[in-house]
């Protein structure tokens, strides 16, 4: 009889441990959906890269135990073709999606994931939003199943017009962006924060140009200059960021750009040794953190002989880690209950996933491009130049408020 209890008791023990640790030795599948051709291929191949580089890291080290798998889906910068992958994806089983090269294709897979959800209880998806920064989606079309690791556009402004308000060289501005939901949202709040902080600043000029589709930015930069515009604000990035500045370098432009994603694939090399001291970029990263994180970049440049420079795929993997562990399991719902509101350490300190709206609170910093130094030794693309910091901005300062009234299920 003692030694049954005994058996009984060992036998409890043993399946509270299994319950405790559910989820270690599971796989968990994330499926990465951005364009993988095209002009802005080279931009989703870089992140791809990125994400099983710190996939198979992360494998080592999380606390949950799990083990990290990604599989890369080409949505050619394409709505319709996310769809077609998300539905690729859930048919093989697959719990979490990321995604972050255009907002007009995160609104579409926001909409589908919710969706699906409503429809196929059981079979939960969330979707992990790397760099898609559209502030709708974290206010009215905000979404339970929905969670953003990068800064939004209004965060980015906040920090970018507070850097500019004691400007004094800036006086007329040409807004250029690209003609979709990002782009529209960097112009409006360009123009209500600049006549906030800085009512005396002209607007005198403003484009929008097709998302991926033009080749040569020459005519653009022409009007920048007849309009007598002394700075340049533009949301662009990719191939549309790095084609102007090269068509500015090359028309002579001497103006000051102010920019969300100049470090980005392509556009250190279209820079190159120009527009040093005139083009800045406000980020939630930089290339010359140093610590850990200097470490990743100089692992990741000798492995790909590429540049790390999509922070947020260290905070998804983090955050998934530690909400798999803290919830002892891998299934979405009981992960997305513990990743809403967990703060978690970033490689800029103390990060938190708002609890009201899914928005990453984290710390930005506005950099300007220069020749690399001691200080700032870190060279993308070769260059021989480098993003320095000029501020950093605490989260609390680049926060901006949210009308989400977020629906629990």
């Amino acid at each position: 009889m003692k030694f049954a209890i005994r058996f009984v008791s060992a036998a409890a023990v043993l399946a509270f441990a299994g319950a405790a640790y559910a989820q270690k030795g599971e796989t968990v599948k994330i499926a990465f959906i951005d364009p993988l051709s095209g002009l802005m291929g080279p931009v989703g191949s870089n992140q791809l890269k990125g994400f099983q580089y710190f996939a198979d890291k992360f494998s080592k080290t999380n606390p949950a135990g799990v083990k990290f798998e990604i599989l890369a889906f080409d949505n050619k910068l394409s709505p319709a073709e996310s769809l077609n992958a998300l539905k690729a994806a859930t048919d093989q089983g697959v719990r979490y999606i990321t995604q972050g090269d255009g907002s007009s294709v995160a609104g579409a897979l926001i909409d589908a994931v919710a969706k699906h959800n409503e429809r196929n209880p059981g079979k939960e998806v969330i979707f992990l939003n790397h760099s898609a920064i559209d502030p709708d989606f974290t206010n009215s079309k905000c979404n339970y199943w929905h969670f953003r690791f990068d800064a939004d556009t209004s965060m980015k402004m906040e920090a970018l017009t507070t850097f500019m308000k004691d400007q004094k060289d800036v006086k007329n501005v040409y807004l250029l962006n690209q003609n979709y939901s990002h782009g529209h949202q960097v112009a409006k709040y360009a123009k209500e924060l600049l006549a906030q902080k800085r009512p005396d600043v002209k607007i005198v000029g403003e484009d929008l140009t097709p998302l991926a589709q033009v080749r040569d930015f020459s005519p653009y930069v022409a009007k920048i200059k007849a309009a007598g515009a002394d700075t340049v604000i533009t949301g662009n990035w990719g191939s549309d960021l790095a084609l102007l500045v090269k068509a500015a370098n090359e028309g002579g432009y001497t103006g000051k750009f102010y920019t969300y994603y100049t470090g980005v694939t392509g556009t250190p090399t279209a820079l190159g040794k120009g527009g040093a001291g005139r083009v800045f970029q406000v980020s939630y990263n930089h290339y010359n953190m140093g610590g850990q994180m200097g470490q990743w970049q100089a692992e990741y440049k000798e492995k790909f002989k590429d540049d790390f420079y999509t922070g947020s795929i260290i905070h998804i993997l983090t955050a998934l880690g530690e909400s798999m562990a803290t919830a002892k399991s891998t299934d979405p719902v009981k992960v997305a209950k513990v990743l809403e509101g967990l703060k978690f350490k970033s490689f800029s300190g103390e990060v938190e996933m708002r609890k009201t709206d899914h928005q990453l609170q984290q710390p930005l910093y506005l950099t300007v491009w220069q020749p690399v130094d001691k200080k700032f030794s870190y060279s993308p693309e070769n260059t021989g130049m480098t993003l320095a910091l000029v501020k950093e901005f605490p989260a609390y300062v680049a926060s901006t408020p949210t009308s989400c009234q977020m629906k629990r299920p």
